[in-house]
């Protein structure tokens, strides 16, 4: 679909976007991006969005015909059934099912980092810290010889996961938090996504200061375990 124009609406730190942007950038997909406001959704937004949630992508056909796709799973799933480039799923059906499993996996992932970096006090903050060193833990034993989730060629699991370990890149500039002690796979993988260009253009020069004005305004124990 080459002549179709596709718009991602975006926020600054949502790690489901940077999924999209991902995906978008190894297909070598052409893109605009927009970014709204979260905490004051524009009306267009809503009007657009059934969950009031982002990322979406606008898809304009040559026509003029404008279609809404919200949800980063079906996002990225659209975007590897219509657009040119690598493969990012597998051929074989039971390794492609295996790889959407591990995807949803990441965003249980997700789940626990959200309380982890809003964690108030130690107790909440130690519990989801173990919740995620579990996980890792899990995804460690999944890991082969690597570079990547399943070995030489980038997946869209891949893309699931380099948002979540790029939080840590901030995390470890405020204090150690021993998540990926001992996991040798799981922190070879997490280095190998930090080089990819896809993954360092999915977000804005900023990130690290949005974040750490996210951990702020959240009264992140994180913050106070560092002080």
């Amino acid at each position: 679909m080459p002549n179709t124009k596709l718009v991602l609406v975006s926020h600054h730190l949502c790690p489901y976007v940077q999924r999209a942007a991902i995906t978008l950038a190894e297909k070598g997909a052409l893109f605009e991006i927009r970014y709204v406001d979260l905490s004051a959704k524009p009306d267009w937004f809503l009007a657009i969005s059934p969950l009031g949630k982002v990322p979406l992508l606008i898809v304009r056909e040559n026509d003029g015909v404008e279609s809404v796709l919200f949800e980063s799973a079906a996002i990225c799933e659209y975007l590897e059934e219509t657009q040119p480039g690598p493969r990012l799923h597998p051929a074989d059906p039971l390794a492609r099912a295996r790889h959407r499993g591990w995807m949803e996996f990441g965003s249980s992932i997700l789940s626990d980092l959200w309380g982890f970096e809003t964690a108030k006090d130690e107790e909440t903050y130690e519990a989801k810290r173990k919740a995620l060193t579990d996980k890792f833990a899990r995804v460690e034993t999944e890991l082969k010889d690597g570079p990547f989730f399943s070995g030489e060629a980038f997946s869209l699991v891949d893309a699931v996961f380099a948002p979540i370990f790029r939080y840590f890149e901030v995390f470890d500039t405020i204090t150690p938090t021993g998540v990926f002690d001992g996991l040798r796979r799981v922190a070879a993988w997490r280095a190998e996504l930090a080089l990819r260009q896809s993954v360092r253009d999915a977000v804005t020069h900023d990130y690290a200061d949005r974040l750490k004005i996210f951990l702020v305004n959240h009264d992140a124990w994180l913050l106070k375990r560092a002080a």
